[in-house]
């Protein structure tokens, strides 16, 4: 019989990350029972929360900006990754002025804490932390974005960004007793929809079976959450929701101190040359930070959890382009947030633009409907347009409307059929700027609409991020219609620079939500999915047999 030996299942190492304090108030040591303990107030809690939603909405890691910045150096780097780094690193200097957020979906709040034994509050944490968090959405030029269900089908917005995802865990740990850890992360809906789980079994534990796996796996994850990601592969867990958990943990790097090998008592551990194989994988996919190319991924990483003998959970999740998180502590001496890159230009190196090969088409979008669709019928897909004019602006609920009306018998609205139709949800406008973050929604969610819009007169040309189903590229190849793929990830750029007016034209109720009209000038888009059933991405979605078994040296 083995003899008992406790061991952490994620034993981390030291932690080096940087911090700066925000305040030293709220915080005090005081002496009971012989033992000195950490006393936290309500506002040193709510006045974390605050500070850590809006630097993750504004601010991304030193590390995310130098990878960027490495893919304009990369002579392997496409023409199309290139545009996509330079976008998003001009996207990331724009936010850092504390205006316009780097993503208009500002994200489901979520805090992770870990209170040490002798850390004494006043035991109603997640209501002082939900305060700061409450506050940062309220003053700040955010997005609400949650939707309260009244009843199984209906739901309202709660106009707040709240209920965020608050745990609190007990942290035993000796040396801790007097820390109160976090981490805090803003998850949009982009990302978050890219988390899977697959309930699989021990014959996936081998080179080929994985590697057939993942080929088929990750090259579904398609572009609608605006690659390139950090992307978490885990394997194995003592249950199917801890390891989503241990994956979502691991595309923030939280776990990137765990130990490197395996053993006996069954902690977790990093596979470092399987995370280097899968990279190779995916930069072969071909799909590239979104246009095609080889930056699907900026770095992977891969735990190995135990599990039950009947058991093979595999959850995969990515961090997208808003990489927001930022680690958080309280200790005796006060209240720490992560540095985070608060002056990113210098990340954004002297490049001339002529190396994004391809000319760049125009498109006048205040063309009557049946000559835009003429202009785009000439061009090939992967040109690159700059489009001026009106768009009309629908998403989910909006859809969702429109399917109503046309059920009832009712026309589909007229600015359907006369405009090009944005998908996206804007955040809120600060005081004088045209527009608030404005970047493109998951166009995937509205695939199912599109057979129906078109042969109603609609959706003929469309924009949105992401890749889209053979239904789309059918439906588009029946009916004349097109789909133009915007970069997901820059909408503070957008809004800044491309976007010059925006009204709400129907259905007010919905928010965020409602149809709106906007006026671009030189909005950038590729042309992804034409009317002769042409598809951007259906060569680079199809899985291929892959030559180096993940897992073997290669």
């Amino acid at each position: 019989m083995s003899e008992f030996v406790y061991e952490d299942l994620l034993p981390l190492g030291a932690d080096e990350t940087p911090y700066r304090l925000i305040t030293a108030d709220g915080v005090e040591t005081v002496q009971a029972a012989g033992r000195t303990f950490l006393q936290v107030e309500p506002e040193a809690l709510r006045l974390l929360a605050f500070e850590a939603i809006r630097d993750i909405s504004h601010l991304l890691r030193p590390g995310h900006l130098a990878q960027l910045a490495a893919i304009l150096q990369d002579p392997e780097a496409s023409p199309n990754d290139r545009f996509v780094a330079l976008d998003l690193l001009k996207n990331a200097n724009i936010s850092a002025g504390g205006v316009l957020p780097m993503c208009q979906d500002t994200g489901t709040a979520i805090v992770m804490g870990k209170r040490g034994q002798q850390v004494w509050t006043t035991g109603q944490d997640e209501d002082h932390l939900s305060r700061g968090i409450y506050d940062a959405y309220q003053q700040l030029n955010l997005r609400y974005s949650q939707l309260a269900p009244l009843t199984m089908f209906t739901e309202r917005n709660t106009g707040t960004n709240l209920p965020a995802q608050i745990e609190i865990y007990a942290n035993t740990h000796a040396g801790a007793e007097t820390k109160y850890d976090f981490l805090f992360m803003a998850k949009g809906g982009g990302s978050a929809n890219k988390s899977f789980l697959f309930q699989e079994t021990a014959a996936l534990l081998n080179p080929e079976a994985f590697a057939r796996f993942l080929d088929e796996k990750l090259r579904s994850i398609g572009t609608a959450a605006c690659p390139p990601y950090h992307l978490a592969v885990v394997v194995g867990g003592t249950s199917a929701e801890y390891a989503l958990k241990v994956a979502k943990y691991a595309s923030a790097r939280y776990l990137d101190s765990l130990p490197v090998h395996g053993s006996d008592t069954g902690h977790a551990f990093r596979d470092l040359e399987v995370e280097q194989q899968i990279l190779r994988m995916t930069q072969a996919f071909g799909i590239g930070a979104q246009f095609g190319g080889k930056y699907f991924c900026h770095d992977v990483r891969v735990v190995r959890l135990p599990r039950h003998g009947a058991s093979c959970p595999v959850a995969i999740a990515v961090s997208c382009s808003a990489d927001r998180q930022a680690l958080a502590r309280i200790t005796t001496d006060g209240v720490f947030l992560e540095a985070l890159e608060r002056e990113p230009g210098h990340y954004l190196p002297d490049v001339d633009e002529d190396q994004f090969d391809g000319e760049v088409v125009p498109i006048d979008l205040n063309l009557p409907m049946d000559e835009i669709r003429r202009r785009l019928h000439e061009l090939p897909i992967k040109t690159r347009l700059s489009l001026t004019g009106s768009l009309v602006v629908a998403r989910d609920l909006a859809h969702a409307r429109m399917k109503e009306m046309l059920d009832r018998g009712e026309p589909l609205p007229e600015y359907m059929r006369n405009h090009a139709v944005y998908y996206a949800g804007p955040a809120k406008t600060p005081a004088g700027y045209a527009s608030g973050s404005f970047g493109p929604t998951t166009a995937g969610r509205m695939d199912g609409y599109v057979d129906t819009f078109q042969k109603a007169g609609g959706s003929f040309v469309m924009l949105a991020k992401g890749n889209r189903s053979k239904a789309v590229t059918e439906a588009c190849r029946v009916n004349g219609g097109f789909y133009l793929g915007s970069i997901g990830g820059p909408a503070a750029r957008l809004a800044q620079d491309n976007i010059t007016k925006v009204e709400v034209l129907d259905f007010p109720e919905l928010g965020m939500e409602a149809v709106w009209r906007i006026e671009v000038r030189d909005f950038p888009a590729f042309l992804v999915v034409d009317d002769k059933g042409n598809d951007f991405f259906a060569e680079t979605m199809t899985p291929t047999i892959t030559r180096i078994p993940i897992g073997q040296p290669g």
